[in-house]
């Protein structure tokens, strides 16, 4: 047997399965105002949640504040085996991204921030005995990323900005069985546990504003590898006879999480109502393949002290629109939607990241209680098309380390977030 028909990961490393508001394993639900408006935010600046969005833009949020936010994402994912047979449907479980910004203002031309996000994570479990469970059974992934940002006014109508970005925690627990009769008849098991290496990326952005009523913006996130230099491999219930082909104990890899570019307006016809569009770039054509390495013996065979997964991944635009309506001084409400498409080349889909391309819908609001203290709210619906590939495919693109199939996905996220101004 080979150790890649086991391991397969597929964008497992601080991946999220179910990539909400972005293609493959992306997150984007780092401020709930902008959650509201459809994940804009380049072009304009809500609150200090522009220090993800645009550090160029966070300059002109004239008011210092803290903000937090909590959301709850609710899959949906359903799959049937090519050929048909009946309906899978995952044991989903609720993942609950989060998020936190913290601006002041040194001077009217200079302002610093510190943020705190969760732009990688996710919880999956498949049924007992599922069709793919020699692929993948569970998946548990936690990441948390800090940013710390300065922003400058060069002129009134022109802010640039730059934030270090560090990736401060994260792990992972892959699961899966066996294809080899169990010892004592129990099914043989597969898992690999690690701790990512802390890694430094960046974040920069420009926004200029000829007026009150128009902005435009760009930024740059780079990219960053998470790499995983010591995990864990854990066997069970391996028979015997070819235990010697399990003895590894400790595994390395490396998944490339991909730079970004984007480009947005902000348009405010009246006081009122301000509209914003975005276009987000994920260059996801630098992964090629997911390789891994182990150490202290082999798996999955004689000489198997390393495998290789192909993804061939592309890149991938998010086309993105929103707008808020400021009802009264106390209250405001938000709606938006958002087409992307997916970074996942047909045959090339694994259970981990079922990615296809996705429809959203996207509202919420603001209640201003006081003063100094406001309330934000959002809720995000997310469609993906039917994603299906055949045996075939998989054959045709040697990626018959995965299982064929059609899976459907659909997402749900109320998020509920707090503000204090002083």
């Amino acid at each position: 047997m080979q150790a890649k028909s086991l391991l397969l990961a597929g964008g497992a490393l601080l991946a999220a399965t179910t990539g909400v508001q972005a293609s493959g394993f992306q997150v984007g639900l780092s401020g709930q105002k902008n959650v509201g408006m459809g994940g804009t935010g380049t072009g304009l600046y809500l609150d200090q949640a522009a220090q993800f969005y645009n550090p160029g833009a966070f300059v002109f949020v004239a008011y210092n504040s803290v903000q937090g936010g909590l959301n709850m994402a609710i899959p949906r994912i359903s799959f049937r085996g090519d050929g048909g047979g009946p309906q899978e449907t995952l044991q989903n479980k609720n993942v609950f991204p989060f998020n936190g910004y913290a601006g002041y203002s040194i001077s009217e031309k200079f302002k610093v921030g510190v943020g705190f996000y969760t732009p990688f994570g996710s919880e999956l479990h498949y049924a007992q005995g599922w069709t793919g469970r020699y692929t993948l059974t569970d998946i548990n992934l936690r990441s948390v990323f800090g940013q710390v940002t300065a922003s400058y006014a060069i002129t009134p109508k022109l802010g640039i900005g730059a934030g270090l970005v560090v990736l401060a925690y994260g792990d992972v627990d892959l699961q899966r069985d066996i294809p080899i009769q169990g010892q004592n008849g129990a099914v043989a098991h597969a898992a690999l546990t690690g701790k990512a290496d802390h890694k430094v990326g960046y974040n920069v952005g420009i926004m200029y504003k000829p007026s009150d009523k128009f902005s435009i913006g760009a930024s740059y996130r780079s990219a960053i590898d998470a790499r995983i230099s010591s995990g864990d491999v854990t066997v069970s219930n391996v028979p015997a006879s070819v235990a010697s082909n399990f003895t590894a104990r400790n595994f390395s890899a490396t998944l490339p999480l991909p730079a970004v570019y984007s480009l947005g307006l902000g348009v405010r016809p009246t006081e009122q109502l301000t509209l914003a569009l975005d276009a987000n770039l994920v260059d996801w054509s630098t992964y090629k393949s997911l390789d891994f390495t182990y150490t202290g013996g082999v798996l999955g065979g004689a000489n198997a002290t390393s495998s290789s997964s192909v993804r061939n991944y592309k890149a991938a635009l998010a086309l993105r629109v929103g707008g808020q309506y400021k009802v009264s001084d106390k209250f405001m409400v938000r709606a938006g939607g958002f087409y992307d498409f997916s970074c996942v080349r047909d045959g090339y889909v694994t259970p981990e990241t079922p990615d296809a391309a996705r429809v959203g819908l996207t509202a919420g609001f603001t209640y201003q209680v006081s003063e100094h203290f406001g309330i934000d709210g959002s809720f995000l619906f997310e469609d993906f098309a039917k994603r299906s590939q055949s045996q075939a495919d998989l054959l045709a693109n040697n990626t018959t380390d995965r299982v064929a199939g059609t899976y459907k996905t659909v997402i749900s996220v109320p998020g509920i977030g707090v503000h204090y101004k002083f």
